[in-house]
């Protein structure tokens, strides 16, 4: 039962960040459908059908990738690294999880496409498939129907041919479902897996999330106030044209380290990497006093339920 109660309370978490991407996705798809798309009814039925169904969902996962924090945190600075290429099976790790949150938009708006149907009625009356163009004119004559078949999406809703666009609809509506469910059952299964390989338990896996969004909270908070307080400086010794007064700064080592992406451990108290930076500072570091520390010996490893902790604030 707490199992299930765990599970639950992930996928409410996932339904509360992305409920308004798809409510978004959704709308937009149905602006495109009743404003913009117009099936040409001829032999470019199928391209223009596929484009407007697969090309915004591309945009869309591209769109995911690239207002994903975590996509930079693996992928800034990599390409100066002596030997990069020990970061490439990082990468790719990190870019498959970040996947699984950029492909809901583009999942979406194929999902919402499909159940409206207009899209694959245009694509797939262009088709020249016999197998399936067969399935689409039933008992009609099949050559002057298939000859036929590109304009059938253009034409009202009296004569066979509106069996043929009902036939499409259908299909299109089942396939819409189906891609439903799967990615429903899929999201399950994966949120499922990872919740019983979870090292820690389900209080102090609630306590990170709140401990890692109050962090990013002052983040923000905090480097805005800095940065106004050293730019306020520079301008103040530029136009008074007097040396500037001392202000520390953090130095480009620490700001490289708290960057990074955070590989959990069981043997150590750290909630990210810059609780670890300033727990363990000193060590390596001269910039500041020496802090106390809380060493591991453990070897670290990152399982899939604590993939939030590197992105407080998902962008998808």
């Amino acid at each position: 039962m707490e199992k299930f109660k765990t599970a639950v309370n992930i996928a409410q978490k996932q339904m509360s960040m992305g409920f308004g991407l798809v409510a978004l996705t959704a709308g937009g798809e149905q602006i495109f459908s009743a404003v913009v798309f117009s099936c040409p009814c001829n032999k470019l039925n199928f391209l223009y059908g596929l484009v407007f169904l697969l090309v915004p969902a591309l945009a869309l996962l591209l769109l995911g990738f690239i207002l994903s924090e975590r996509t930079w945190k693996v992928l800034t600075g990599m390409c100066r690294e002596p030997r990069c290429w020990r970061r490439l099976f990082t990468a790719g790790s990190v870019l498959c999880r970040v996947s699984s949150i950029a492909l809901l938009a583009p999942c979406s708006w194929i999902a919402m496409a499909l159940l409206n149907g207009k899209y694959y009625e245009c694509a797939m009356s262009g088709t020249n498939i016999s197998a399936y163009n067969r399935h689409l004119c039933g008992d009609k004559s099949f050559d002057q129907c298939q000859q036929e078949l590109h304009s059938f999406p253009c034409l009202g809703p009296k004569g066979d041919p509106q069996q043929v666009v009902i036939t499409l609809r259908a299909d299109s509506q089942i396939l819409g479902w189906l891609l439903i469910a799967s990615v429903m059952l899929f999201n399950l299964l994966m949120i499922c897996v990872a919740r019983c390989a979870s090292p820690i338990s389900y209080l102090q896996l609630k306590f990170w999330r709140t401990y890692v969004q109050e962090e990013s909270n002052l983040m923000d908070s905090y480097s805005s106030k800095h940065a106004k307080e050293l730019a306020g400086r520079n301008m103040k010794s530029f136009f008074d044209q007097q040396p500037a007064e001392n202000m520390s700064t953090p130095s480009n080592r620490s700001w490289e380290k708290i960057s990074s992406l955070y590989k959990f451990s069981i043997k150590d108290h750290y909630y990210s990497t810059l609780h670890r930076y300033v727990e363990n500072h000193g060590e390596n570091d001269n910039d500041m006093m020496r802090m106390a520390s809380i060493k591991s010996s453990g070897s670290y490893h990152n399982p899939a339920v604590l993939d939030f902790v590197d992105d407080a604030r998902m962008a998808l």
